[in-house]
């Protein structure tokens, strides 16, 4: 029966006929797991009856069989076990000239070109695409190394995605929104199923406040999905050197205060001296008062004080007093 099977298609193959069959000119999208129809039909005449149906569908290049009718019922004696119970027709539809194949539990195997092969009197066959598609998990990143990062540290930034099909096109942007995908190493593995693991990663030299994204894009299911990581200054530890920077300029702060007091200090003196020789033979000395009044403090008649009070320098001199800002 199988044998009679393949002849008759390959006749109607090479022969063709006057039965018009009408297929989708574009592929038939299916997901994996999910069913799937591939549509043919023609245009039965008044006098139809499914005893004159003959219906074959094959794998266009190889030629193995899928599905078959005849007689009135299927005949899936010779059927290719890998589509055996996932096959069926829409019978209720076949007097109106429906001859579609439901395939079901769609797999990544099952993609490629199906022949609807159809006679009715007349014969007549056209050919059907099959795409599978699956979509892609949503990417998750990951830093490396993740701990103990300096700026300026070279760092891997890991995508993963899983379970999609077919391959995925991956792109890297950073917070600027420009694309930085030339600095990436994608691998794309299929597993058991399969379906491929995609793996990407960036390298980039560190930076506090930044921002890398990963996009990954299913064409043909027209699917975007994306992650991002943002790296601030909270994970970063600043390398060594600059806490000795920072202690550094801490004691250059500390002797700068020290000389300016020094300065300070040697001008007062300096100045008490220039007093002195204009006073004459006059005791000098300077302190700061911040407790009692002035008269409490001034009693002596050949000796020149420095006041510090409401930061106003008072110079006494043979107890006149003199008020000079410093």
């Amino acid at each position: 029966m199988y044998f009679q099977q393949l002849i008759l298609s390959l006749a109607l193959s090479a022969l063709g006929g006057c039965l018009e069959i009408k297929v989708p000119n574009d592929p038939a999208v299916a997901l994996v797991g999910q069913d799937a129809t591939l549509r043919c039909s023609f245009s039965p005449d008044a006098n139809f009856s499914l005893d004159d149906l003959s219906l074959i569908w094959q794998l266009t290049d190889t030629k193995r069989l899928i599905h078959s009718f005849s007689e009135g019922q299927d005949q899936l004696a010779n059927q290719e076990s890998s589509y055996a119970n996932r096959t069926s027709l829409f019978y209720d539809q076949l007097p109106q000239g429906n001859v579609s194949l439901l395939l079901r539990r769609i797999q990544i195997s099952d993609e490629g070109s199906f022949t609807c092969f159809v006679r009715v009197r007349d014969y007549s066959s056209a050919a059907v695409a099959l795409q599978v598609a699956a979509f892609y998990s949503k990417p998750n990143l990951n830093l490396e190394p993740n701990k103990n990062l300096k700026p300026g540290d070279l760092v891997m930034v890991t995508c993963h995605t899983f379970s999609g099909y077919p391959e995925a096109m991956v792109l890297w942007h950073d917070g600027q929104g420009n694309n930085i995908t030339e600095n990436i190493t994608t691998s794309q593995v299929a597993n058991e199923e399969g379906l491929f693991d995609v793996r990407s990663v960036l390298r980039v030299v560190l930076e506090p406040n930044s921002t890398y994204s990963c996009l990954v894009k299913n064409p043909l299911l027209q699917q975007e999905t994306h992650a991002s990581v943002t790296i601030t200054g909270q994970h970063l530890l600043f390398p060594a050197v600059a806490l000795w920077v920072t202690v550094g300029l801490t004691i250059c702060l500390v002797v700068l205060l020290i000389a300016l007091a020094y300065v300070c200090q040697k001008k007062i003196r300096q100045s008490c001296k220039e007093e002195k020789e204009k006073a004459g033979n006059v005791n000098c000395a300077s302190f700061f008062v911040r407790g009692p009044p002035v008269d409490h403090v001034l009693h002596s008649q050949h000796v020149l004080f420095y006041v510090h009070r409401a930061s106003v320098p008072l110079t006494f001199i043979n107890k006149r007093v003199y008020f000079s800002l410093f």
